[in-house]
């Protein structure tokens, strides 16, 4: 089999799987840098969910297309190190920020984004920018928020942040990104 039909493979079992945020569990990455070593892992298998996750406002159809865009307020993307679905410590501010939005605004909902910097293969990118979405958007539910106001997108490499080739880029290019419509 070729490396990127394995990798799909993988991606496909993780997500019917499912993701899980989980607050206790702390640098999963085992030889984490101390940088990360404060960082909180946001994936683990098991979740019951694992439909809902994947099919969180489907039977609405897309947000963009039922609601109109907010512009009345934005939030700062949640940044990933690379490789990686870990959120970490110092990011977890602006996903609670988002959620308290949400929930003194009920008539809105949320698109969460999924990015990656270029370097991967197409098909790992995406898989990587829908798997930092949902762990978003796993986060944003265990604080309250109902997963039918939640929707989740990957753009993979497709859209970056920044133009460039150096880690200055490619840090900002690894986010999620949060685009609210209303009701």
């Amino acid at each position: 089999m070729k490396f990127s039909t394995i990798l799909a493979v993988c991606a496909v079992a993780l997500c019917v799987a499912g993701c899980k945020y989980d607050k206790a569990k702390k640098g999963a990455n085992a030889g984490a840098d101390a940088a990360n070593a404060s960082d909180i892992s946001t994936m683990e298998g098991g979740d019951s969910n694992a439909a809902e996750v994947s099919l969180a406002g489907a039977s609405e159809g897309k947000f963009e297309d039922l609601y109109q865009r907010c512009t009345d307020v934005q939030f700062s993307p949640v940044y990933f190190g690379f490789d990686s679905t870990v959120v970490p410590q110092g990011e977890l501010g602006k996903i609670d920020a988002v959620a308290q939005h949400l929930t003194s605004k009920s008539d809105r909902v949320v698109v969460v984004e999924g990015n990656c910097d270029e370097r991967g293969s197409h098909e790992y990118n995406m898989s990587l920018g829908e798997n930092r979405a949902i762990i978003i958007r796993n986060y944003l539910v265990q604080n309250g928020i109902a997963a039918d106001r939640i929707q989740t997108r990957s753009y993979g490499a497709e859209k970056p942040a920044v133009e460039g080739h150096d880690e200055s880029a490619y840090a900002l290019n690894r986010r999620g990104e949060f685009v609210i419509f209303q009701k």
